[in-house]
């Protein structure tokens, strides 16, 4: 009788204490954002284009214009009107969770895990600098976060095998990337694109972001591996404790390294070849999820030939990976219906333009923090970096001169603001694709992150103060 009443205690905790569906959260805010329309009167800036024919805001011509608010029509399709505008991301997601479904059926990831769990039997905790240092490298390089959905699927078998838990797989993925995109040393995308618009030399003030890049990532590597720690020690403390995890398919015993097939070890090297188109791609062309898109089918249809794959195990395989990330992949669609009914009742401009305001009127010594702050709240309505960029630093340019701010602090200001958010925001959606791979709960993950989230904003504040201070220009 006790038992069952303890038993009838935890499902009665465990109901009320839930929070709601992702779907459900992200469908209340389209439905804030549609009656926002009613509220926010309508604006509008004029908008040039630049060299490389994208659109900038042009500062000081901002109007207020004819208020045309969400409809019921308007809000019965932001949601298909925003999986259509998401279409990119989302079949690339798809086809991320298709091809990992093939490669594990070959074997390979199995090979490689039993190996590396040999090579860090002995090491327990160190296996987390040894991947976030590479990973938060080759982000602040060529600011590729999507890749996050690449890392995670490799490292979470391995994870699990040396006795960690999911959670811990998932931090060493998005604290890495975010580290490195948050504080670019040479991003084209965000940090290039405000660097261009507020009329600096591209990439310049690197010093400056090489040293908070260290303290960043350094903070980031020493959270994750004290919750690892902790987890390896107990278990119960797991913040998923408990959870059904992924099944997978790993030989136990890790007394030898697991050896490879002839058809295994072709596979490796098909994928490392794979690889090295994957990353020309990405730095030479600027591919994006539709390239990408395609380039994952290949892999994953040329791979599970290799290693002897019938067609129809291929399409098999395909199927079972797009029903594990299909989650994933609608929420981008869904979060994107927020910024449709944003940009249809037109108050986005006026939001823009209203936070203008408050930083002009912000004191002198609290202008970059405020930007910082500021350009973290734009990231929920503008889940993108170059196109935030364009939409805020034009202003934010402006805003710095009159400040006593340098524009050089400003991009820092935009970078942090922009970066770190990119992590929690449910609108992210690489981020959220990310946590559905490893099979983490959206509210579990921001109880873990968000005392690091502190941390990151604490130490960003202290670094653009001191930006300030020492009138940080574009060296």
């Amino acid at each position: 009788m006790e038992e069952r009443n303890q038993t009838e205690q935890k499902k009665k905790e465990n109901h009320t204490g839930k929070v709601p569906h992702i779907y459900v959260i992200l469908f209340i805010m389209i439905l804030l954002a549609s009656i926002a329309s009613y509220i926010i009167p309508a604006g509008s800036f004029e908008r040039v284009k630049n060299e490389s024919g994208a659109e900038i805001l042009q500062p000081g011509t901002f109007k207020f214009i004819h208020s045309d608010p969400i409809g019921i029509m308007d809000f019965m399709l932001s949601i298909p009107e925003g999986l259509i505008q998401s279409a990119e991301i989302i079949f690339g997601i798809l086809m991320i969770g298709g091809m990992f479904a093939v490669i594990e059926r070959t074997g390979v990831i199995d090979v490689g895990v039993n190996r590396l769990a040999h090579a860090f039997s002995n090491k327990g905790v160190w296996i987390v600098p040894t991947l976030m240092v590479p990973f938060a490298l080759f982000t602040t390089f060529t600011g590729q976060v999507e890749l996050s959905l690449v890392y995670l699927p490799a490292i979470l078998p391995l994870i699990i095998k040396l006795g960690f838990d999911k959670i811990t797989a998932a931090a060493i993925v998005l604290v890495s990337t975010i580290a490195g995109f948050a504080i670019a040393l040479t991003v084209p995308a965000n940090l290039g694109t405000a660097q261009e618009i507020a009329e600096l030399p591209i990439y310049s003030g690197i010093g400056y972001r090489i040293f908070i890049f260290i303290i960043i990532l350094l903070l980031g590597i020493v959270f994750v591996w004290r919750y690892a720690k902790k987890v390896y020690d107990d278990p119960e403390k797991s913040m998923v404790y408990g959870e059904a995890s992924e099944e997978l398919s790993i030989n136990e015993d890790s007394s030898s390294p697991q050896k490879a097939t002839k058809r295994q070890k072709m596979v490796s090297l098909t994928l490392l070849i794979f690889f090295a188109i994957l990353l020309f791609g990405l730095l030479k062309y600027a591919w994006y999820f539709r390239e990408l898109t395609g380039l994952y089918a290949i892999i994953g249809i040329v791979t599970g030939l290799v290693a002897g794959l019938r067609p129809s195990e291929i399409a098999e395989s395909f199927n079972t990976g797009f029903r594990k990330i299909l989650l994933g992949a609608l929420v981008v669609g869904v979060a994107r219906g927020i910024a449709v009914v944003m940009t249809e009742g037109q108050i986005m401009d006026t939001i823009i333009y209203g936070f203008g305001q408050l930083v002009s009127v912000i004191p002198d010594s609290l202008t970059a923090v405020i930007m910082m702050f500021i350009q973290g709240l734009l990231n929920f309505l503008i889940p993108s970096g170059s196109g935030q960029a364009m939409v805020s630093m034009p202003i934010m340019s402006g805003l710095s001169d009159i400040s006593g701010v340098t524009r050089q602090t400003a991009v820092l200001a935009f970078l942090m603001g922009d970066g770190f958010s990119n992590i929690f925001y449910p609108t992210s959606g690489y981020f959220m694709a990310t946590l559905v791979i490893g099979g983490i709960r959206w509210e579990k993950w921001i109880k873990f992150i968000f005392p690091l989230l502190i941390l990151w904003y604490g130490v960003c504040i202290v670094f653009l103060v001191i930006a300030q201070f020492i009138n940080y220009g574009p060296l």
